[in-house]
């Protein structure tokens, strides 16, 4: 019997930033769906099934990054938000909505913490993906 894979929302401004990410969840095993942002804002998928969220904090939009958590974790109250930051951490505002957060540039960071996550809020103990062979990196 063959599980199905857990949706991973991707939240962020930058087309080839939901690729790459998209890319990188996929190939650990994760369903990605994705949410381009706009200056004006974004729409984000009427989807229960999502288990978790990946939300850029650095966006360029009219909203703040600790908006579109807000909004996002009123869509989807369950569902963990793993916040990509700059090296001087989470923006003000973020940590009442956010589970957790990691710099950019660290997949393999990323996937960790993603997949505890993930694996928490559904009552499961341990990670939820296959570790990528070969992550490339700049």
């Amino acid at each position: 019997m063959r599980s199905t894979p857990v949706k991973v929302l991707i939240v962020d401004d930058d087309p080839s930033h939901l690729e790459i990410y998209g890319l990188l969840l996929k190939q650990a095993g994760f369903e990605p769906v994705f949410s381009l942002v706009r200056f004006a804002g974004a729409e984000f998928p009427p989807d229960p099934s999502i288990r978790g969220i990946v939300l850029d904090s650095r966006l360029n939009s009219s909203k703040s990054s600790s908006e579109f958590a807000r909004q996002i974790r009123g869509q989807y109250p369950e569902a963990p938000i793993l916040l990509l930051c700059d090296a001087q951490g989470p923006p003000a505002g973020t940590a009442p909505y956010v589970a957790d957060y990691v710099r950019r540039g660290e997949p393999a960071q990323l996937l960790d913490k993603l997949s505890v996550l993930v694996a928490r809020s559904m009552g499961q103990p341990g990670p939820k993906y296959k570790r990528p062979l070969v992550i490339a990196s700049r």
